[in-house]
């Protein structure tokens, strides 16, 4: 069995999410072929995740590939998370995942429904609220949540969603637009605010496309994706590859044998790589990155040790998400944070030499010098990057 070290790992990483000075890209979807997903839960992520790989892209230059051309798209799917996918992925990423989200999905809203005061059958009802919720939507060619919901008014039915100290009052057809989406049928176009906004207006999907994607057989789509996956991640332990993707063990092992992915030894446990992907990277010129909240990098493996080290408990917030990391060659050092100001701050959590500091603190500068006047509003924030934000 062949070992890979975390000196190897760490080199991989760094070439094959374009975290190399001589690795940048030029465009959004080649950041996005790259990574295979990038995270838009926070929807600055997608924008900063581009920016930190890539060179000359503006904000409005990656506006333009998310509305304008279209390469990319943004979509619910691993993990019931939210990711922007180039075009072609779409397809493979709805079969493989994104349909059996929108399943489970449906069986909770259909649950939350029957305890709603005048609904009788809760999956007729919801049956008939999607038929409406896309006949106006399509109406209008594009359209907010609001719009939507006060040009039908079955979709203002309040419902209680949740359970316990988490139950709020929503109105069904913010669920309901969710779900048209998670199946598919309907796309996040652009939103109602600037790029650092969530507040996306509802497209459909055929008609913000052009065309109607052909959709691949759920064992066609699960297999390239794990390719994909272990492609730009490898390599990867099978629990990484069962939380990145959100598939059941049994499923992930029948793909990965599908793959014929070979094992190998990372020392504490055994991975996996592609066949024809065993080969060691040459050691290249230490770099630094700001990486933001959720990157799919930080946020691209399960188990994390080998290039997270001990920061774990300081830079993630108790649910396992990621804030803004300092990333030096192929390891996260430190944390980093935008204040009131503008200014880019960051701390170090670990020596790193001179020469390292240097690369971090110019990176900080670039990151500041793009985004100019722009101040972030992130989701969430750790404390230790809630501190260095005061």
């Amino acid at each position: 069995m062949r070992r890979v070290t975390v000196t190897e790992r760490r080199r991989r990483l760094v070439q094959r999410h374009l975290l190399g000075q001589t690795a940048r890209v030029s465009s959004v979807a080649d950041v996005a072929a790259a990574l295979v997903a990038l995270h838009s839960s926070d929807p600055a992520t997608v924008f900063l995740s581009v920016h930190a790989r890539t060179t000359g892209l503006d904000s409005a230059a990656i506006e333009r590939e998310l509305y304008d051309d279209r390469t990319v798209l943004r979509m619910l799917a691993m993990r019931r998370t939210l990711f922007v996918v180039r075009r072609a992925a779409r397809p493979l990423v709805q079969t493989a995942c994104a349909d059996d989200v929108a399943a489970r999905e449906r069986t909770r809203l259909e649950r939350w429904l029957a305890g709603t005061p005048g609904i009788d059958d809760a999956r007729d009802w919801l049956t008939a609220a999607e038929a409406v919720a896309f006949k106006s939507v399509e109406a209008a060619g594009e359209a907010s949540t609001a719009e939507v919901v006060r040009s039908v008014p079955l979709l203002a039915t309040k419902i209680e969603v949740g359970t316990g100290r988490w139950a709020i009052a929503q109105s069904a057809g913010s669920r309901v637009l969710a779900l048209l989406a998670a199946q598919g049928r309907l796309l996040r176009g652009r939103p109602r605010g600037s790029w650092i906004s969530g507040q996306y207006r509802w497209v459909p999907a055929k008609a913000w496309l052009g065309e109607e994607q052909p959709m691949p057989s759920v064992a066609e789509s699960r297999t390239e994706l794990v390719r994909l996956w272990l492609r730009a991640n490898g390599p990867g332990t099978e629990l990484d590859l069962r939380w990145w993707t959100g598939l059941p063990a049994r499923v992930v092992r029948d793909v990965l044998a599908a793959v014929g992915a070979v094992v190998v030894d990372l020392g504490a446990t055994t991975g996996y790589v592609l066949a024809d992907d065993q080969y060691s990277p040459e050691s290249a010129a230490p770099s630094a990155a700001l990486l933001p909240t959720l990157d799919s990098t930080t946020m691209g493996w399960k188990e994390r040790g080998w290039y997270l080290g001990t920061h774990e408990s300081r830079l993630f917030d108790l649910n396992g998400n990621a804030g803004p990391t300092v990333w030096w060659d192929g390891r996260v050092v430190g944390g980093w944070s935008q204040r009131r100001d503008g200014e880019i701050v960051h701390r170090l959590l670990e020596d790193v030499g001179s020469d390292a500091r240097s690369a971090i603190e110019a990176a900080a500068e670039r990151l500041e010098t793009w985004l100019g006047s722009t101040r972030l509003r992130p989701g969430f924030l750790p404390p230790f990057q809630r501190e260095l934000s005061a």
